[in-house]
C-alpha cells in the first residue's frame, strides 16, 4: 500500500513538473510575441542615465553616490553573447550615435572576467531574459505581486558560481506580456549573495519591438544604475561597427595583466614604536599590542586574501596574543572588502555606531554562491559601535603602561 502511495505521489510530481514546463513555454512564447523578441538577434538603444558607486556612500545608511551617464549608448548581440555600453560623464546632447569608448566603460563578451556578474547585464534585460528562459528549462507560476497578477518565470543561468551553485534568474511578466522586473543574485565580498533587482517601466513600441523608457537596477537596497531610454532598434544594420569590441585585458594582443591578476603578496611589516607595527599593502593596517591582546586598525582592506595576510602577519609579530578588536576607519568597500575574513577569525569589529546595523545585516546574510572564510567558519558578526568620545576599549591597556 505504501509503495502504491509513493508511486502515486511521484507520478503527481512528474505531472505537475511537466505541466509547469508546458505552461512556462506558453508564457514565454506569448511574452516574446508581445515584446517583439521573435527573430530578435541583437538590439541597440540609447538615452541618458546615472551610475552609482556601490559601497562609497558618505553614510552607510544612505544611497550610493551617483555619476551622470550622458549620451548613453548600448548594443547587445544575443548570438555571441556580447554587449557594449558607452557614455559620457560630462554634459553633452544625446545623439543616439555610437559614443567613443572610454576607459572603464563596459565591454562584455564570453571571455570577460567576472562570469555572471558581467553576463547578467545581458540576460536581465527584458529581451535577454525571455531568450534565456526559452533556452534554459524555465518554470512559471501565476502570482499576485503588489496587487497585480503576474507570471513569475524562473530559470538557472548556464554558468555555475565559484561555489558550484546555480545562478537563479526570476522574471515578472504582466498581463500584457511585458517583463516588468528581473531578479538575480551574484557573489559579493561584503554582501555575500547580493540580490540584483532590475525594473522596467513605461514601455513604448517601435514597429513591434517593445522597450522600456525607464530602467532602474537596485543592488544592496539602493539604485546602482538607472536610465531613461529615448529609443531602441531591433537587429541594427551596423551592429559590428557599434560593438567594435577589443579583446579583453589579458587576451593575446590586448596587453594588461593576466586574468585574475597577480596573487596577493605577503604582508610585510614595519615597527613604528614599541608594540606598534604598520602592516604594508596598498591599504596599510596598524597592529597595536595591548596587555593581553592585540588591536588591529584597518583589519580587512581590499580583499579576503589581503585581510588574511594581515592577520597572519599580526600573529607572527605577537605570538600567543589574540587579536581581539578590528577597528575600521570607515565602511567604504575598498577599506572593508576583506572584513568577512576578520569576522571569521572571531575578531570583534569596532566602528562608528552609524555603521553597526548596516554591517550586522550585510555580514549575516547567506554566502552560498562563493563560500568565503565567513561562510566556512559559521561565525556570526560581533559589531561594537561607538558614538563621539565613548570609550570602547575599557581593557585596552598598552603593555608598557601595565608594568
Amino acid at each position: 500500500m505504501k509503495l502504491r502511495q509513493l508511486l502515486g505521489c511521484a507520478l503527481l510530481v512528474l505531472a505537475a513538473t511537466a505541466v509547469s514546463a508546458q505552461d512556462a513555454r506558453t508564457v514565454i512564447a506569448n511574452a516574446s510575441k508581445a515584446m517583439g523578441v521573435d527573430g530578435l538577434n541583437s538590439i541597440y538603444f540609447y538615452g541618458s542615465g546615472q551610475t552609482f558607486n556601490i559601497g562609497q556612500n558618505n553614510n552607510s545608511n544612505q544611497p550610493w553616490p551617483q555619476t551622470p551617464l550622458n549620451d548613453y549608448v548600448r548594443a547587445i548581440d544575443f548570438t555571441v553573447p556580447a554587449s557594449r555600453a558607452t557614455w559620457r560623464t560630462y554634459a553633452i546632447p544625446v545623439t543616439g550615435g555610437a559614443a567613443a569608448l572610454a576607459p572603464g566603460q563596459q565591454n562584455i563578451t564570453p571571455a570577460s572576467p567576472g562570469g555572471w556578474s558581467n553576463q547578467l547585464e545581458i540576460w536581465v534585460t527584458p529581451w535577454g531574459f525571455l531568450k534565456g528562459a526559452a533556452a534554459n528549462h524555465a518554470t512559471a507560476q501565476a502570482q499576485t505581486v503588489n496587487g497585480k497578477r503576474m507570471q513569475v518565470v524562473t530559470w538557472n543561468a548556464p554558468i555555475k558560481s565559484p561555489g558550484g551553485k546555480d545562478y537563479k534568474v526570476v522574471g515578472y511578466i504582466n498581463s500584457d506580456g511585458l517583463v516588468e522586473k528581473v531578479t538575480t543574485w551574484v557573489e559579493h565580498n561584503v554582501f555575500g549573495d547580493l540580490q540584483v533587482d532590475t525594473s522596467y517601466n513605461f514601455y513604448r513600441d517601435n514597429n513591434g519591438l517593445k522597450y522600456p523608457t525607464e530602467i532602474v537596477q537596485v543592488r544592496g537596497g539602493w539604485p546602482a544604475f538607472s536610465a531613461q531610454i529615448l529609443s531602441a532598434w531591433p537587429n541594427p544594420p551596423k551592429l559590428a561597427e557599434m560593438m567594435a569590441i577589443p579583446p579583453p585585458a589579458g587576451a593575446p594582443g590586448a596587453g594588461g595583466p593576466p586574468p585574475g591578476g597577480a596573487p596577493p603578496a605577503a604582508a610585510p611589516s614595519e615597527k613604528l614604536a614599541d608594540g606598534v607595527y604598520r602592516i604594508h599593502s596598498a591599504y596599510n593596517s596598524l597592529a597595536v599590542e595591548m596587555f593581553d591582546h592585540v588591536l588591529l586598525i584597518e583589519p580587512g582592506p581590499q580583499s579576503e586574501a589581503r585581510a588574511l595576510a594581515g592577520i597572519a602577519e599580526t600573529r607572527r609579530l605577537f605570538p600567543g596574543k589574540p587579536i581581539k578588536y578590528g577597528v575600521i576607519t570607515h565602511h567604504h568597500f575598498d577599506h572593508t572588502g576583506g572584513i568577512e575574513a576578520v569576522v571569521a577569525e572571531g575578531i570583534t569589529i569596532v566602528t562608528p555606531e552609524v555603521n553597526k546595523a548596516f554591517l550586522e545585516k550585510t555580514l549575516s546574510g547567506p554566502r552560498t554562491l562563493a563560500p568565503d572564510a565567513l561562510a566556512k567558519s559559521g561565525k556570526k558578526p560581533v559589531i561594537e559601535g561607538f558614538k563621539g568620545d565613548k570609550r570602547v576599549f575599557q581593557d585596552a591597556t598598552p603593555p608598557w603602561k601595565s608594568m
